[in-house]
This record gives structure tokens, C-alpha cells and sequence, in this order.
């Protein structure tokens, strides 16, 4: 079992850096590939960015390459998600998932475990 709890959302201008973070509990986050989604309002949960148990894989939808990284501090349990020049249409909910996997994952039934989600709005 595994718990996730996301943090870092806020309101920011287009054009500034955020950094969202998710702590898991448990002692194997290590064996976990960890993802991002996000959800505006009125649509489905989207793929954001996914890393594999390690940090030696990554992937990224199209929308955020360039602009967003993620990346894993396996010492401390945390996935991390920076997020540079965001723009309006990153508004969303920003939710990371777990699941025990070496690869990475971008779809969400893939995933077994969800965090609360942490809200990131984005004013133009």
C-alpha cells in the first residue's frame, strides 16, 4: 500500500515556475514507477509526465516538453514535478500516481495509487 500526498500548487502568473511535490509513504517507493496527471475543469484526466523506478526514464506529453520536468529523490520518497513558464492552460489539478513497475507509464488505468491532487491556477 502507498500513500501519496501532492503539494506546491498555487495561483501564479503565465510566464513563472512552480514545483509541485508528492511524498509517498512505505518503504519500496523505490520499486515504483511514479506519474503526473491533470485534470481542468470539465475535461478528463490527462497525462502529464511519467519516470521510471530510477530516474533513468522519462516521458512527457507534448504540451509540457520543455517546460516541465519531473524527476525522484528516492532517499526521500518524493517525485517532483518543476514546472517552468507556465501558461493559462496548465490550469488544472495536478494529481501523481504510483505503481509498482520499472518502465514508465502514460496512461491512468495503469496506475494503482492516486494522491488528493494539489490545485495550480494560472492567470494570464
Amino acid at each position: 500500500q502507498v500513500q501519496l500526498v501532492e503539494s506546491g500548487g498555487g495561483l501564479v502568473q503565465a510566464g513563472d515556475s512552480l514545483r509541485l511535490s508528492c511524498a509517498a509513504s512505505g518503504r519500496t517507493f523505490s520499486s515504483y514507477a511514479m506519474g503526473w496527471f491533470r485534470q481542468a475543469p470539465g475535461k478528463g484526466r490527462e497525462f502529464v509526465a511519467a519516470i521510471n523506478w530510477s530516474g533513468g526514464l522519462t516521458d512527457y506529453t507534448d504540451s509540457v516538453k520543455g517546460r516541465f520536468t519531473i524527476s525522484r529523490d528516492n532517499a526521500k520518497n518524493t517525485v517532483f514535478l518543476q514546472m517552468n513558464t507556465v501558461q493559462p492552460e496548465d490550469t488544472a489539478v495536478y494529481y501523481c500516481a504510483a505503481r509498482r513497475s520499472t518502465l514508465v507509464h502514460r496512461t491512468a488505468y495503469e496506475y494503482d495509487y492516486w494522491g488528493q491532487g494539489t490545485q495550480v491556477t494560472v492567470s494570464s
